[in-house]
């Protein structure tokens, strides 16, 4: 069996290029202050390429003074593609800035957030929902520089808004009994219950009842289940926490032979891709991620560059995209 190849080093890099390991950190780690002729930087870049050299982490984090490391948090629910879509526009807005996603899903018995945050040396930690103080002063003692968002009490997440919109649009077009389709997941629960309430808000102010809530799986048996209930209790137009959700009760009410929107209305929220697959094709919220990812990737930089201040981030509008199930 051929022998694994051994990893260059510094000293590699410098003995190829006829300098010191000092030269080669200093050419490497582009640091401010120092003399080095163009051609010896040319040498020692040259030679790293040659040998393909990579520098260790903890090199990495003597010469920065901290890691590039920034842990994203994602709470213990499926990883669907709304959350993909910003996982990958995160890591594309912090790659801009030099820096590395890391991503940690926590799990009932996984290691503590402040556990990995120390382990892998994350410069910054990013939060789906707010941390607690608490939570806050325990990521910065493992070695977290910017915590973000931290807890900001009564203050609703963006995304919450996504259920306002919701029924707002199906409330103009004219639909007076409002359904709304709970994921069965308990992953999702807290973001939906958000998303609820703001449907909820927009029906009192339209002076309309509460909406009738069901819990739905992604499963058809469970969908045409709920489906039952909200044709009984007399909804026209259903309200569903995503996209998923939407082409599962889509799919429910094929199983009665119901049609959208002639028998059901059915709005969902993220615009995934399939969203436009649906039969028909459905009715959705769209939520500029890429906006978002920018903004977290930008308030992480602020934050490592000594900006004490509070990221403030300007809230991203929804828009709806107009499809045939509404």
């Amino acid at each position: 069996m051929a022998r694994p190849v051994k990893r260059s080093t510094s000293q590699d890099v410098a003995r190829a290029a006829g300098v010191s390991r000092t030269t080669v950190s200093f050419v490497l780690n582009n640091t401010p202050g120092q003399l080095i002729p163009a051609e010896t930087r040319r040498r020692v870049i040259d030679a790293a390429q040659r040998l393909d050299y990579h520098p260790h982490a903890s090199a990495r984090t003597l010469a920065a003074g901290r890691s590039d490391v920034v842990l994203l948090a994602i709470p213990d629910l499926p990883i669907g593609p709304g959350i993909s879509r910003f996982v990958e526009e995160l890591a594309t807005a912090l790659a801009a800035h030099g820096l590395t996603l890391v991503i940690h899903v926590a799990a009932g018995h996984g290691r503590p957030l402040p556990d990995v945050c120390a382990s892998i040396d994350a410069s910054a930690v990013i939060g789906f929902d707010p941390f607690d103080r608490e939570t806050v002063k325990t990521l910065h003692r493992a070695g977290a520089d910017v915590v973000i968002p931290a807890d900001n009490p009564g203050t609703p997440p963006a995304t919450a808004e996504i259920g306002r919109f919701q029924a707002n649009h199906l409330i103009s077009r004219g639909h007076r009994r409002i359904g709304y389709a709970l994921p069965a997941h308990p992953g999702f629960r807290k973001m939906a219950e958000g998303r609820l309430r703001s449907v909820t808000d927009a029906c009192a102010a339209a002076g309309l009842d509460a909406p009738v809530v069901v819990s739905t799986s992604l499963e058809i048996a469970d969908a045409a289940r709920a489906v039952t209930q909200w044709t009984g209790n007399a909804v026209t137009g259903i309200c569903a926490f995503n996209d998923e959700t939407a082409i599962a009760v889509l799919a429910g009410m094929r199983e009665h032979g119901l049609i959208a929107p002639d028998d059901l209305a059915v709005i969902g929220a993220d615009d995934i891709p399939t969203a436009r697959l649906a039969t028909p094709p459905l009715t959705t919220v769209h939520f500029d991620l890429h906006q978002v990812g920018k903004q977290r990737a930008e308030a992480v930089v602020a934050g490592l560059s000594g900006d004490d201040c509070q990221p403030t981030f300007v809230p991203i509008i929804p828009r709806l995209v107009q499809r045939a199930s509404t």
